[in-house]
């Protein structure tokens, strides 16, 4: 079973986290949510989450990907937390998938991740990819980093994720089941 982690900073974008995390789930995928902070964190609404763990109890746990959820202070946090930056460097650097949405794109910008590589985020962030082919698709995948436009996009790009991750029967089963868009619905 694939295993994922889906670390949370205050001011997470909660329809982005909530969405990745509950599709994931739905996939029957191993989600972890670790807090970068001790005990709830609240969202960029003040919805609070309590997370799984804290992250530096899974510092040293390998994840088939890591995802980061967008939101501008909870993407600015997460680019100020060297243990962010550290993960997803070994995580790229192991091969494994690491995916971004809205802002968090520029995460993986900070750690190196995307010169000369296919990327999307929120549309005011553009500027921060200048070495990288910005487009301004849904979701871009590009080997092995996935990102995505904001939380309008957030299903979209949860269940590419789930195809990665689970295959296209997976995808196409959930889409079914949570009335995605484009998806045949009169079965």
């Amino acid at each position: 079973m694939a295993r994922v982690l889906v670390p949370l900073a205050p001011g997470f974008d909660e329809i982005e986290a909530i969405t990745i995390i509950d599709l994931l789930r739905r996939a029957e995928i191993e989600v972890v949510v670790a807090g970068t902070d001790p005990g709830p964190i609240a969202g960029s609404h003040q919805i609070v989450i309590y997370p799984d763990t804290a992250l530096d109890a899974v510092l040293d746990v390998t994840f088939d990907l890591v995802v980061l959820p967008g939101g501008g202070e909870g993407t600015a946090n997460l680019r100020r937390d060297r243990r962010v930056i550290d993960l997803v460097q070994r995580q790229a650097a192991g091969g494994r998938y690491v995916a971004a949405i809205c802002a968090a794109p520029t995460v993986l910008a900070d750690a190196g991740l995307l010169a000369h590589t296919p990327v999307t985020s929120y549309p005011s962030y553009r500027p921060h990819f200048p070495s990288s082919q910005y487009r301004e698709d849904r979701v871009v995948v590009s080997d092995r980093v996935i990102t995505s436009r904001g939380p309008g996009t957030a299903l979209e790009f949860s269940l590419a994720l789930v195809e990665l991750l689970a295959g296209p029967d997976q995808r196409q089963r959930l889409a079914e089941q949570v009335l995605a868009p484009g998806v045949d619905h009169a079965r």
